[in-house]
């Protein structure tokens, strides 16, 4: 039965992934073409009034008119299209990813004894809340006085996601607390869709059906909230794919350092395409450079946090944090494995080509290799993936000795 849960549970990571995928493709696309076509709204004098523009598109080999009203138009379409199903399956499939993954498997991915000593059920529950307790957060900066100040906004609330990214590395690993900052960010766009995009469309579309005008209000709202979701896309896709990164999340005390980076560059490079849709003329090329510069930093950021890489680099070695609480151990037959075959990659400092561990996974003592035992019996075991090509030679008879600890530990788990 372990080998088949470990089966299941990387077949179920892969099926979930690849419907979060599906899923952020539809919404993300959808969300730059309407900033697009907003940017590309053109006005004729002979225009109706209540048009903020028209844009003619060609696509597929047909051509497309495309009208926006200010604030709704005289008379409804039999058949009116609502975009919120892509934002909603994203949001769904990706909080099932996590939960399979990082609270499901949280001894593997989100706990880490050297930050703090947690439960797997402690762990899920900080997650949860803290992504629920983010967006209230951040709603009420969003109805203070400072939405009367869009830029001082936008500042505030760069600086609160920042801060709750420092937050994260309290309580999680390196992995957990990076991937925990991009569900906020992403549990932030959806909600935006959820609770104040959709109910003021309901709102004009009820007002336009009484015979009322919709307010303004509703729809300046509603704008602001989607420029915010515009602006954090880019950042939220790389702390997503991060995970699959060790050398972003090595070193969890750099991590607010590079989420900082990765947000003002995701966030200019939208600026850049924003102001180029709108207006060609005026595109602000300056922003590919400090975008640049700021990928330079993160890279600098994570490289110098690298104990490899620090090592390579001739700067002194950082300390590890020691566990806080006494691990289980792998017995000595199966640490003298790992040791021989997989740990000239799998070590703080592993072989130069290799930069970091890969996916994180040290093996450099038997705590941490009885704490990666799922991850070895899937890549040792199961698969035969690790080591790469078995490039050190790993022998059928040491693959059975895995095997064997293996079984043992599921059995008295």
């Amino acid at each position: 039965m372990g080998a088949l849960e470990t089966f299941g549970w990387e077949w179920g990571s892969a099926l979930l992934r690849w419907l979060h995928v599906t899923a952020a493709i539809a919404w993300i696309g959808a969300s730059f073409f309407f900033m697009h076509l907003d940017a590309s709204l053109r006005k004729q004098a002979k225009d109706d009034p209540a048009l903020a523009g028209t844009s003619w598109q060609v696509h597929g080999g047909g051509f497309y008119e495309m009208r926006k009203y200010l604030l709704a138009p005289p008379w409804l379409p039999e058949h009116l299209i609502w975009h919120k199903w892509q934002s909603y399956w994203t949001w769904m499939s990706g909080f099932a990813l996590l939960c399979w993954v990082y609270y499901g498997q949280s001894s593997l991915y989100l706990i880490d004894p050297a930050v703090m000593a947690l439960e797997p059920w402690q762990a899920a529950a900080i997650g949860i809340v803290a992504l629920a307790l983010g967006w209230i957060v951040y709603d009420l900066l969003c109805r203070s006085p400072l939405a009367n100040n869009e830029p001082l906004l936008a500042v505030v609330g760069f600086g609160y996601v920042v801060a709750t990214s420092w937050v994260f590395t309290q309580f999680f690993s390196g992995r957990g607390a990076l991937i925990h900052t991009g569900a906020l960010m992403a549990t932030i766009m959806t909600a935006n869709v959820f609770f104040v995009i959709m109910p003021n469309q309901r709102k004009s579309v009820a007002a336009l059906m009484a015979g009322q005008k919709p307010d303004p209000k509703w729809v300046k709202t509603s704008k602001i909230r989607s420029t915010h979701n515009n602006y954090i896309t880019l950042p939220v896709l790389f702390l997503m794919l991060s995970n699959h990164y060790p050398s972003t999340y090595s070193n969890a005390r750099v991590i607010p350092a590079i989420v900082t980076c990765v947000i003002i560059a995701g966030a200019l490079v939208r600026y850049f395409y924003n102001v180029w849709h709108l207006d060609h003329d005026r595109a602000p090329w300056w922003a590919w450079g400090v975008a640049a510069f700021a990928i330079l930093c993160a890279f600098g950021f994570a490289a110098t946090a690298s104990p490899g890489m620090r090592s390579l680099m001739g700067l002194a070695e950082l300390s590890t944090p020691a566990s806080k609480v006494a691990e289980p151990q792998a017995p000595q037959e199966v640490v003298d494995i790992v040791q021989l075959r997989c740990m000239m990659c799998h070590s703080p400092e592993p072989m130069d080509w290799i930069g970091e561990a890969p996916k994180g996974v040290i093996l450099d003592t038997p705590e941490h290799i009885a704490r990666f035992a799922a991850a070895i019996r899937q890549q040792a075991v199961l698969t035969h993936a690790m080591p790469p090509n078995n490039f050190s030679g790993m022998t059928d008879d040491e693959r059975a000795v895995l095997a064997r600890w293996l079984k043992l530990e599921t059995a008295q788990n």
